[in-house]
């Protein structure tokens, strides 16, 4: 069996955390990666969201380390505070017994302590842009001995807003430095954005798999947009509902959430703004269904690995197909069913339904009755 085979060659804390971890065998993204990886050619790889893609560049990665080189070896940046915590409890996962050490950089968190941190010199780093380059720019985190550069969540990082920093980190480097760029859905433009920046990379696509997509019931509710508001309160009154709510514009989300209060309905707000113990605490009620519904943006629920959601509601319609993949992919994970609810005007209707078109859904339209989607 390859898996065997590949994780035979692997350091043995590896090994060990192979065991630990209950796999057998490796994701659609894990096969296609890990091999050209460990070869040390740099990829660039989209694959659906819980689909494996932190294990498939954290293995080849993990196994380039070196016990006497004292600075940072791996630095892997993410979009979001809550996908570097994510992705850095991961990393210890995958290190625990190697005597290898890890900390995350992020923006908002007290830089003194940072700096601290980076004494100890940890060989692992998982950071957002701003904040790893002001600390390769008061020369506290040196960049030299990286062999390993990874960009999570890529199609938010190689954004116009962070591409300054993407460069400055990408140039900070050494130039034999391998470099791994993931994400969920990566559109044309950050495609070429990514090719330019790379030594002949390896792309890999994975798309989400039939059974997810078989597991996925895609529905969709037409109202004016003064009616969204009632149309969602009845949709979040269903028995069963469990699940996350997109919005574009944040400031719309506090009045959503205004709004099912004052139905005596319990939501989370998470937006770029929101506040790391805020976060922190509305995560922890969400995912212990004290509440069950989440209301957040985009890049607020990057990287978030939420279990056993019902429901995902389009409270705006995705911009594009890449979108609305992205947020389909938070629900009928591991086998479970789930349903994708769209809230549009007529307007948004003709829209929806192209997007439907080009990912050959079967887009439903329905309407509530006595607390069913009919």
């Amino acid at each position: 069996m390859e898996e065997k085979k590949v994780i035979s060659s692997l350091p043995e804390f590896i090994q060990s955390a192979w065991e630990t971890s209950g796999f057998t065998e490796f994701t659609a993204v894990q096969k296609d990666m890990i091999s050209p990886a460990l070869e040390g050619k740099d990829i660039i790889a989209e694959a659906p969201t819980g689909s494996g893609k932190t294990v498939a560049y954290l293995l080849p990665s993990l196994n380039k380390l070196k016990k006497d080189v004292k600075q940072a070896q791996l630095v892997i940046v993410v979009s979001s505070r809550e996908l570097a915590m994510q992705t850095l409890n991961e990393v210890q996962t995958w290190t625990a017994g190697s005597g290898f050490t890890s900390a995350a950089l992020i923006g908002g968190a007290n830089v003194k302590r940072q700096q601290e941190k980076l004494k100890k010199k940890p060989a692992v780093i998982v950071g957002t842009p701003g904040r790893l380059i002001e600390l390769v720019q008061s020369k506290k985190l040196k960049m030299h001995e990286v062999s390993t550069l990874v960009f999570d969540e890529a199609d938010q990082l190689f954004a116009k807003e962070h591409l300054k920093e993407v460069d400055q980190l990408l140039t900070s480097v050494q130039r034999d430095c391998q470099k791994l760029i993931l994400s969920a859905t990566i559109p044309g433009r950050i495609e070429q954005l990514a090719q330019e920046r790379l030594q002949k990379p390896k792309t890999i696509r994975i798309r989400m798999d039939k059974e997810q997509l078989d597991n996925m019931e895609h529905v969709y509710l037409v109202g004016e947009r003064r009616d969204k508001t009632k149309l969602f309160q009845k949709l979040v009154a269903m028995d069963d509902f469990y699940g996350i709510a997109f919005c574009n514009d944040r400031n719309e989300l506090q009045t959503y959430k205004e709004r099912l209060e004052y139905k005596s309905k319990k939501a989370a707000v998470l937006e770029g703004e929101t506040k790391k113990q805020e976060r922190e605490a509305a995560m922890q009620k969400f995912r212990s269904r004290e509440i069950p519904l989440l209301l957040a943006t985009d890049v607020a629920s990057r990287g978030l690995d939420l279990e056993g959601l019902t429901h995902v509601v389009q409270l705006d319609l995705a911009n594009d197909v890449h979108q609305y993949v992205h947020r389909a992919g938070r629900t009928a994970r591991a086998g479970n069913k789930g349903t994708v609810v769209s809230i549009v005007t007529e307007g948004e209707k003709e829209r929806l339904l192209q997007i439907g078109e080009t990912l050959n859904l079967n887009l439903e339209e329905k309407q509530l009755s006595y607390g069913k989607l009919v």
